[in-house]
């Protein structure tokens, strides 16, 4: 497994590097010599975020954990990749286009899912054509995360949605 540590507004010392490659190194058991790791460290203020991705053939596994210590964030990480990846596996090998990446004895293994995807409750709703702004009035009014809604403009279904720094997300699509 190739490691690879950048840092965006930080010098990463040889104690965060260490501090990667031991953690994240702990994922070898997982994949094969030549997948790669991205890892970002960055600092914003108060916040230590670390973001690692890793791309298997048809998709990509990824996390990102912040706190206000780059080593907590770092074992944070480590974690929820590996709890990923123990419920994720038997999707991943069904597929066969990424076990590849995986080693053998990781594919062979069998993990407990833990959090099996259950749908719990269905909701049928009346949508009304209205504009991306007034979908995100109502969404707002509701006190929801997101909205499904028609399109007044394009007659389509669109879905907004709340992002960080209370900005909005247009979901559209494709035709």
């Amino acid at each position: 497994m190739k490691i690879i540590i950048s840092g965006k507004n930080i010098d990463v010392t040889e104690g965060l590097r260490g501090a990667v490659q031991d953690k994240i190194g702990k994922l070898e058991r997982y994949f094969t010599p030549e997948t790669e790791v991205q890892v970002t460290l960055s600092v914003e203020k108060d916040r230590q975020k670390i973001e690692v991705t890793i791309p298997v053939k048809g998709n990509i596994i990824r996390s990102e954990q912040v706190s206000s210590d780059m080593y907590v964030s770092i074992d944070l990480v480590e974690e929820v990749i590996e709890r990923q990846l123990k419920k994720y596996k038997n999707k991943l090998v069904d597929q066969k286009q990424a076990s590849s990446f995986f080693k053998q004895e990781y594919i062979e293994k069998d993990y407990m899912d833990e959090e099996e995807v259950r749908i719990i409750r269905t909701k049928k709703f009346d949508i009304k054509p209205m504009y991306p702004e007034d979908a995100c009035v109502q969404m707002e009014l509701l006190g929801h995360n997101f909205f499904v809604f028609n399109n007044a403009e394009t007659e389509q279904v669109n879905v907004v949605y709340k992002r960080k720094g209370n900005t909005y997300g247009l979901i559209e699509p494709e035709v």
